[in-house]
């Protein structure tokens, strides 16, 4: 079954979650939440990838112009992303594909390769070159 875009549906969810730019903190640990809810959410609407889309707009300005711009190594760069949204080592098994490879990752044993740089990019919502290592 082919699902068209409902403008009504939208329009409820903007009315019911009322978005705006994001100020503080726990506006952003708010908005993340939501956007977390959404994204696990099974068999999701047009309306609702949408308004996804809207949060996660909203959260990359709110964190690129708040947060402190990250340095380090690739490793310290995943290991503080996963502690800002509260994941774990298993969380990334879906983005890295096998156990081995984050405990390499994070242990810093090797360095993340292109396609799990794109990947880890388009997971944590940032630009690839925070996972690329110059050598």
């Amino acid at each position: 079954m082919t699902h068209t875009f409902d403008r009504q549906s939208y329009t409820d969810l903007l009315v019911r979650y009322q978005p705006k730019p994001i100020l503080t903190d726990a506006e952003n640990e708010a908005a993340i939440a939501l956007a977390q809810e959404l994204e696990h959410r099974p068999q999701r609407t047009p309306e609702e990838d949408l308004f996804l889309e809207l949060l996660v707009t909203l959260i990359e300005k709110f964190e690129n112009e708040h947060e402190p711009i990250l340095s380090g190594s690739a490793s310290s760069i995943v290991q503080h992303l996963m502690e800002v949204r509260e994941l774990d080592a298993v969380d990334l098994l879906p983005i890295l594909g096998t156990q081995t490879a984050i405990t390499e990752i994070l242990e810093n044993k090797r360095q993340i390769q292109q396609n799990e740089a794109r990947k880890l990019a388009d997971f944590f919502h940032v630009d690839i070159s925070l996972f690329l290592e110059t050598s």
